[in-house]
């Protein structure tokens, strides 16, 4: 495990690296946050019956969204390990007295919570400033924090086993392109990134909130607006470590799998 730590402490180190990009990360997240509520703010002007959730919810769901962006993008990809697979280096990997599943996994959880740490404080004080109904808003109960804190674990540790899967897949691909393009582009909506769940037909998302996309962000972040409450927020936990585990089976026994087959050519 004591490996694992220092690994994980040295890529998290080494991403504190990129200050400038994430001084850029942060204008265009807030920016980009600003001109999603205004837009929402335009349609709940007409008809604000008409949406599932207050604007004051709403606008809290973006801005935890753009805050804590790196933490949950599914398009965020390691190219290194992409090439790795493709070029047969991660032989050198298969050389370390180490599980290549779960170094990858702490090298994921790493590079995310750095961009993260370096990205959240800015845009969540921004967003505290702001009035209401455009702003951030703390939720009324300290309880209800303490879910969120737990369900964004969960989620984020939901995203990176994701992630693992299709590194995984990746060792059975001529080109990883493909599969990359698809499953960025069905988690980004599933999960909620590009609308709130709530926002879709009853019956699309009482199948939407089944799926494993759906304990990524939308769980920690309609528990925070308190747009899920009251026995909800228990079930959707569980539903939560329920993902992860099967994702983490599912990730190790194709990367198990792959590794066990591998034959490395060259000289």
């Amino acid at each position: 495990m004591g490996k694992y730590i220092s690994f994980f402490r040295m890529r998290f180190l080494n991403g504190f690296q990129y200050r400038t990009a994430a001084a850029a990360g942060i204008v265009t997240q807030f920016v980009w946050g600003t001109m999603e509520i205004l837009l929402f703010h335009a349609f709940y002007k007409a008809s604000p019956e008409a949406f599932p959730m207050e604007l004051s919810a709403l606008s809290s769901y973006v801005w935890m969204q753009q805050a804590f962006l790196a933490l949950f993008m599914t398009w965020f990809w390691e190219k290194e390990l992409f090439d790795a697979i493709q070029t047969g280096n991660v032989a050198y990997e298969m050389c370390r007295p180490a599980d290549i599943y779960t170094m990858w996994f702490v090298r994921g959880m790493a590079n995310r919570a750095a961009k993260a740490v370096l990205r959240c404080m800015p845009i969540l004080l921004l967003a505290f400033i702001l009035p209401k109904p455009y702003g951030l808003v703390l939720p009324s109960d300290s309880k209800v924090f303490a879910w969120f804190l737990l369900s964004m674990l969960l989620g984020f540790l939901v995203v990176v086993a994701f992630g693992m899967v299709i590194y995984s897949i990746t060792f059975y691909t001529v080109n990883p392109m493909g599969i990359r393009m698809v499953s960025q582009s069905l988690a980004e909506f599933l999960a909620g990134a590009v609308i709130p769940l709530p926002f879709l037909p009853n019956k699309i998302r009482s199948i939407v909130e089944l799926l494993p996309f759906a304990s990524m962000q939308n769980a920690p972040f309609r528990i925070y607006s308190q747009d899920i409450s009251g026995a909800a927020v228990y079930q959707t936990v569980l539903l939560q470590i329920f993902w992860l585990i099967v994702l983490v089976a599912i990730g190790k026994t194709i990367m198990d799998k792959a590794l066990g087959g591998l034959t490395v050519q060259g000289g």
